[in-house]
């Protein structure tokens, strides 16, 4: 590939490249990075020597700034830094050791996974929970357990990779995002065609950062008979009033057939889980082969039973969370930038053009911010964007380092607004 080709390139053109071999891929796409590099345009794998922290050091040649105001984690409650998580997760390791050394079905299911599968089951106000290493693989091994070739699946565009990874060997069919007529149709074309039809959506999608109109959905689930599966990792702990995400807004927890999430962010730790009816869970616990066929999760993990307590313990990390989310917001937005459909903890600023995203990003690294940059095929190549999140362990004045940050870049740029 020529240097333009390369530069005009994303991760998606490096997959199955026609004609070539994955020896030939892999020396195409290092070629890809070297070239990123050299513009100072790459911004991942980003080396940090500090933990999930508001402000990270990172190891970064050439750039003059120390610390870095950092707005690439999820960890929205700032629980992985919490004196009482730590101490739960220490005494894990004390009582049990530093890892469980076998699958759940044959030694692996330990008193502290017990607890865990029934302490998430009775946040969702069920009766039933299954755990998974990572909510990656709660998906993926959930949907690749219950649907097959004769079933259906309807997804929302914009729902995590892990749900299209999942749903590959049952037919698929997608809608455009949020767009409830689409589904409507959908829904309403496929009725008794297949043995069953599962709608999929996300809670608060990632990348859009907007909320999904769960009662609609159920609605229109209930009439063309389709259950509903949901994965809220953006929302748990962060959404409705009590933290429990959007179903909690639609108190609509009887209503999602499936309720899929992770521990990876607002809860501070790893793992995935799958809440459910009991008879589903007991079959995915023998059916799910990322469950079965994994080893389970470390002692270290029993630091989230303190975690699902803190959530209701604690709400004040809540309220200074949309402290920080309405402050950073209205401050982008008093600078003339767009902050898309967001209505979550993860605030976007939209750039449209890859190349002046990465741009943008290389300068707010100059300026001592630490954000994402987000282009295809994460979203369409016209909807590039830089992408942070915010933590309730963020300060004022961290926010206020993050606007006047994006107010230089703005200027340096000679940039009146990104279109």
């Amino acid at each position: 590939m020529t240097a333009v080709e390369l530069r005009n390139a994303s991760f998606k053109d490096f997959v199955d490249m026609p004609g070539k071999d994955a020896i030939s891929w892999a020396a195409h796409f290092d070629a890809y990075i070297k070239n990123w590099l050299e513009r100072g345009h790459w911004n991942y794998r980003q080396e940090s020597l500090s933990g999930c922290m508001p402000e990270v050091e990172l190891n970064l040649p050439g750039n003059a700034n120390k610390t870095f105001v950092a707005m690439v984690f999820n960890d929205y409650l700032g629980f992985t830094q919490h004196p009482e998580v730590k101490a739960a997760a220490i005494a894990g390791i004390e009582e049990f050791g530093t890892g469980a050394a076998a699958s759940p079905a044959i030694g692996g299911h330990m008193r502290y996974h017990r607890q865990l599968e029934e302490k998430i089951a009775a946040f969702f106000k069920r009766d039933a929970a299954i755990l998974f290493t990572t909510g990656y693989t709660a998906n993926t091994a959930t949907m690749q357990a219950l649907l097959k070739k004769d079933d259906l699946a309807i997804l929302d565009m914009s729902v995590h990779a892990s749900m299209y990874e999942g749903v590959q060997g049952t037919k698929v069919k997608t809608f455009m995002h949020n767009d409830m007529q689409h589904l409507e149709r959908q829904l309403r074309e496929n009725q008794g065609k297949h043995r069953s039809m599962w709608v999929i959506v996300d809670g608060v999608y990632s990348q859009p950062a907007d909320l999904a109109p769960l009662g609609e959905i159920i609605k229109l689930c209930k009439q063309h008979g389709a259950y509903l599966a949901m994965d809220d990792a953006h929302g748990v702990g962060v959404v409705g009033e009590t933290g429990r995400g959007v179903i909690e807004l639609h108190n609509a927890y009887k209503d999602v057939d499936l309720i899929t999430g992770t521990f990876s962010k607002t809860f501070g730790h790893l793992g995935g889980y799958v809440v459910a009816d009991e008879k589903l869970v007991n079959y995915l616990k023998f059916q799910a082969g990322q469950h079965i066929f994994s080893v389970t999760a470390t002692p270290a993990s029993a630091c989230i039973l303190k975690s699902i307590d803190l959530i209701d313990d604690e709400p004040w990390w809540r309220s200074k969370l949309w402290e920080n989310i309405n402050y950073l917001k209205k401050g982008l937005q008093d600078l003339g930038l767009d902050t898309g459909s967001s209505a979550s903890a993860i605030v976007p600023v939209m750039t449209g053009s890859p190349g002046l995203n990465a741009e943008v990003c290389k300068w707010l690294l100059e300026a001592g911010v630490y954000a994402n940059q987000i282009g295809y095929p994460a979203v369409p190549k016209n909807k590039a964007r830089i992408r942070m999140s915010v933590m309730a362990t963020h300060s004022i004045d961290h926010m206020d380092r993050v606007l006047n940050a994006w107010e230089w870049v703005k200027t340096k740029m000679n940039i009146k607004n990104f279109e």
